[in-house]
Parts: C-alpha cells; structure tokens; sequence
C-alpha cells in the first residue's frame, strides 16, 4: 500500500530485485522518485550496509522533476544491502513558511510559536558534547521565538543559525517517514569491472611449463589476466581434425571444448599439459607478474568422459538409446554431449547441480577465482541463480565471465541473476552509430546497474568485421576502441600478430583455428603489434578515467568514420578524449564539436590536449578542433585534456 509519501523507481535495481553490481571503491549513484501531495517540504536519504553490518546513512539532493540522488562507496567485498527513505522535512516546511510570509509583511505571531514548539520536540536529551550544544542552541532559539518585547526578525533570527538547523535534521519522530522496499548490491573486487585479459592456449606452448615462459611476455603488454581455454583431457571418440574436419587424423589434438576421456573429466589435467604441480607453477608465476589466471568453465562432455559411463541419467537419451550429441544445424558435433540440467528425477538434478558445484570448487582449491563460462545461455537460468551464489558464498571474489554470444534479453537475464561480466556484440559493431547507440545502452540504460560488459575484438570462435583479412590497422583501430569504450576488455592470442585468414567468405571462424590444431607462432615478429598493446594497457593503468563504465560520453564529428568519446573522474581530475579512424584503409580528417562544459574546461580559454599514443601536445581553444588520422601510424589520438 503506498504510503503518504511516494518513493518510486529506485536504482541501482534489477528488474526481478536480484542484486546490482557495484566493485569497491565505486562511487554508486543511488536515486530515487520522491514526491507527495501539497507544498511542504521533504528529505530523503539512503541507509546502507554490509549484510548483517552496521547502517551507514548518507543524505539524497533532489534534482529535476522529483529525482532524489546522492552517491555511496562500498568499501567491502560481498552482499550488501540498501533501502531509501524520505519524510517531511518539517523545520525547513516551517522555516519556509515563517520567512517566505515575514517577507510578504504579514503576521507570524502564530508561526513563530509552532516553530518553538517543532524545536522543543525535537531537542536532544543526550549528554554528549554535541547533544549539549545542540540543546543549548535550541533553548536560545526557543527563548528568542517567544519573546514578544523583541521584532520579528529578531525572534526568528536565533532560530535559523546552522547549530540548530542541523539538530532538526533527520527523520527522528516524523509522522510520515517512508522506506521504500530494501534492495540488494553485490560489491566485487575491482577487477571485477576493469581489467585487461589475454586468452592462451598452453598447449601451443607445449604445455604449462612452456607456457610459463609466455607469461612474462604477456605481463609486459599490461595484461591483467591469463585466461586459458579448458585445460582437461579431451576425447578420442569422434574427435574433430584440423579446420573442424569430421575425421581426426593419428596426431591431431582435438577440441579442448570436448571434455573427457580415459584420463579424466573436468578435474583432471591433460597429461599433455603436465600435471598439478605443473598448473601451481604456472600460476605461481602469474602471480610474480601480477597476473591473475582465469579458468574455462565449460559443462559438456565428450562420450569418453567419465560421467558418460557413470551417469547416463545426466544426459538427453534418444529413442534408441543413444545419447544425444550436440548439433546446430547444419553443424553437427559428434564429439560432445550437452548435458540434461533438468532430469527427469529430482534426486538425479541435485546431484548433477552439486557435481558442476564440486567442479568450481575443485580448482578454488588452486586459487583460481576467475571462470569464463562457456555457452551459459545454453543451460537453465535457475541453474546459475543457484549456483553462482553458492560459489560465491564461499568466496564472495569469485568473477563469472559469461560468454553468451546470445538474445539480449536472455544475456541481460544471466547477468541479473549473478554473472560479474558478459561479453557483448561489440565484435559486430563497426560504424560510428553502431558503436555510440550500443555503448550508449550499456553505459546508460537500465542493465547498466548489473551488467557489465566486457569487450572482445576476436575470440577462437569469431574472426568479424574489418579483422577479415584486414591490415594490422584494423588490429589496432580495433583494440583502441575495446581498450578504452569499457573498463574490462580482451584479446585472443595471435591478435598481435594481425592473424586474419577467415575459414571462408561466409564462416566466421578462423582458417587453421587453434581449436583443432597446435599454432605455432613467431612472437618475435618484427611487426608485432605487442608494443602498441604494451602502450594502450600503460595508458589504462595510467588514467582512472578509464576505470568506471558509466563515464562515456560521444561529441559530434563532421565525419562519419571518425569516432570521439571522452571518459572522466567524477571531479574532472582526469578527463580523456579519445578520436578514432574507423576506416583501416584511408586517412581521415574531420571537425569535432566537443561538449567543453561537460568535461569542465573552459569555453573561451586555451587548454592542452596531450597525446598519450605520440607524445605531441596541441594548444585548443574552443570546441571545434580539427584533427587528421592516418591508419598506417595514427589509428587514434588518446588526449588526456587539462587547462592550459
């Protein structure tokens, strides 16, 4: 039933009331729709806490049109909890009231009373030194209100002083105090939301002590995490040849994706890899170089895996008694099986739910906390409202990257139900309207309270747009727009080398794909783009602009394959402009029209616009500069913009 004041569309929420996304250190905007009948005036705040904490309260401003905000910044790891409230702020309705008809030269004998005894209810009784001074202030106020041998202004003035206006403060004793419904916040780690990832396949390394050495390479290019495709035994049955061949020849690996055989299943280690004391090494020494590992999380099975065997029960059985394997048509893939989630016994459903359990926790015991999941959208969103709080009940740190290539609703879905990232359909957004329209519905739209995206130019699966036998200009054009449009992004290994041969004109998979076949490469390509990788990720770690995700903001080009977004701190601090050449092929000139006042420079004075990616400072005035990109060695500016 709503109450005498109306609190309406509070944010950060989810449309179901699951937890919104937050990272320590945030500044989370909560607002909120306050308003009542008739003129008095309210007040409004938002209390939070750690659940099961102490409330903390912070006061709510109103804007426009009834919108209340105000700013919390979690400082801990794990669910937290919030609720709005709102009251009539009777001092200030009265002090609006006494003054305002004061003003007019009217009589206020009769206000001037009620405002005695408004601030007589509401005198502190503690015995604290500011609840003292508190009570004394009101006294005087009290006294000066009812002493009629004294003017107006002068009975009044006593009453107005800042001591006593901060004792009226607050909800206490407020007949119509209203809280809205509480919501839930899930506060991650800051890695949770910005951070830079790098994909390798450690058997084209010969495994994780090979793949051990790559790491220091991986760390110079500012990468913040090693994310490795699944690392167990794979099947023999039906196992996939190079190119996604239906026939495997004698010394083809086959797909890590299909998971199991003989050896083991999903926590088991392929012997080809090494062994446990291989991984602990390798992520030892990711650690020594601040990187963090992240695991493949991937729940299918090849017919070798153990479960196949063991728990028929926990897969699609056809008429025949077959076992169903996974198909797209026309693609059919013999050397997987999809897994049942939802059985027809209840008794076999937990027990497969509490076996994909056991798997997470299995390599936490490891000390890995981050885990793409493969094809999440491919099993039941009750599944993962299970299982995600489960896990992170036990480490509140653990990051699910969801790789839901997917319907939007059904992505925003798997966030909302606890998913930290999802990737996007940034690798299929080319033009410049493409890529403000969407980064736009990320930033600012509704999911943006809980989902977070994290942007991936190329994957083993998908080899899009201008990377289509592009030239390495496509690469970095690409990476700058990935890099620095969102907090979080990544990049499959071999993009420094400017890998491009699609598997057709039509698929979009690469040709030779590392899925079915050992790559060897040469990392000491002389034209490989780690260097400028190496250079965009110092830019990240040197700006806190790019940190956050709700910072973007577009400014008007004259010209169609030119991009321009800015980021910036909340206190304009640090503010970032970055200008992109859409087009790899051809220079590009424009005009751009920069919202100076939205970035806190000054209209009609000079300020510097220094290139993070050159070196070259520019000396602007005024929100039209002009600026020239050639592909071939300035794909980008990235300006960091101060005052002159």
């Amino acid at each position: 039933m709503t109450g005498r004041i109306v609190v309406d569309s509070v944010r950060p929420s989810t449309p179901n009331r699951y937890p919104a996304k937050a990272v320590v250190g945030e500044a989370v905007r909560v607002t909120a729709d306050v308003f009542k009948d008739g003129h008095d005036v309210l007040a409004a705040r938002v209390r939070w806490r750690r659940a099961g904490g102490t409330w903390e309260d912070i006061e709510l401003h109103e804007t426009v049109n009834d919108e209340w905000e105000g700013t919390i910044r979690p400082s801990e790891v794990g669910p937290h909890e919030f609720v709005v409230e709102a009251w009539t702020d009777r001092y200030s309705t009265w002090r609006h009231r006494v003054t305002t008809k004061l003003a007019a030269g009217q009589e206020v004998d009769l206000e001037l009373e009620e405002g005695a005894r408004l601030l007589e209810s509401r005198r502190p009784r503690g015995r604290s030194a500011v609840a003292t001074a508190a009570a004394s202030a009101i006294d005087a106020a009290v006294g000066a209100l009812r002493d009629k041998d004294a003017s107006a202004p002068e009975r009044l003035a006593p009453a107005l002083v800042a001591e006593v206006a901060a004792a009226m403060a607050g909800p206490q004793g407020s007949p119509d105090l209203t809280r809205s419904v509480a919501l839930r916040l899930h506060v991650d780690r800051p890695l949770a939301l910005r951070g830079a990832w790098y994909e390798l396949f450690p058997r084209s390394e010969g495994g994780f002590r090979n793949a051990a050495e790559r790491l220091a390479a991986v760390a110079d290019m500012g990468f913040d995490v090693v994310y490795l495709p699944p690392i167990h035994p794979i099947g023999v049955s039906y196992r996939k040849g190079r190119n996604n061949t239906l026939v495997a020849g004698p010394d083809d690996p086959g797909s890590p994706w299909a998971i199991g055989s003989e050896a083991g299943g999903h926590d088991a280690i392929h012997p080809e890899l090494g062994d446990e004391a291989d991984l602990r090494a390798f992520m030892a020494r990711a650690g020594e170089l601040g990187l963090e590992v992240a695991l493949d999380y991937a729940l299918q099975c090849s017919p070798d895996h153990p479960w196949v065997r063991d728990h028929p029960e926990w897969f699609h059985l056809r008429p025949d008694g077959s076992i169903a394997y996974a198909e797209n048509p026309p693609k059919r893939y013999q050397d997987i099986f999809p897994i049942n989630f939802w059985p027809e016994r209840d008794q076999d459903r937990v027990a497969l739910w509490e076996a994909c359990r056991e798997i997470l926790l299995h390599w936490m015991g490891f000390g890995i906390r981050i885990f793409r999941v493969d094809n999440p959208h491919t099993k039941p969103i009750a599944f993962w409202e299970w299982l995600i709080p489960e896990i992170q009940a036990v480490d509140p740190g653990v990051i699910f990257l969801a790789e839901a290539f997917t319907r939007p609703k059904v992505m925003a879905r798997l966030a909302e139900v606890g998913f930290t990232q999802s990737y996007t359909y940034f690798t299929w957004r080319d033009t410049a309207e493409e890529l403000q329209e969407y980064v736009t519905e990320l930033t600012q739209g509704p999911t943006a309270d809980y989902m977070r995206p994290n942007f991936w130019p190329n994957t083993p699966d998908i080899l899009s747009g201008p990377l289509r036998d592009g030239p390495l200009s496509a690469f970095r054009m690409r990476l700058v727009l990935a890099a620095t449009l969102v907090p979080s992004y990544g990049i499959y290994s071999g993009y420094e080398l400017g890998e491009n041969e699609p598997a057709s004109e039509t698929n979009e998979e690469y040709l030779y794909s590392e899925k079915y076949e050992v790559r060897e490469r040469d990392w000491d390509d002389p034209e490989s783009l780690a260097p400028f990788i190496g250079l965009i990720n110092a830019v990240r770690r040197r700006h806190r602009a790019f940190d956050w995700l709700r910072n973007v903001t577009f400014h008007p080009s004259a010209n169609p394959n030119v991009l321009a977004y800015s980021k910036h701190t909340d206190d304009r601090s640090d503010v970032m402009l970055m200008v992109v050449n859409l087009d790899p092929h051809a220079t590009a000139e424009t005009t751009l029209w920069i919202d100076l006042g939205a970035l806190g420079l000054p209209w009609d004075q000079p300020y510097e616009a220094h290139d993070e990616l050159s070196g070259q400072t520019y000396l602007w005035t005024g929100p039209e500069p002009y600026v020239r990109l050639d592909p071939t060695d300035t794909p980008a500016h990235l300006l960091h913009l101060r005052r002159a």
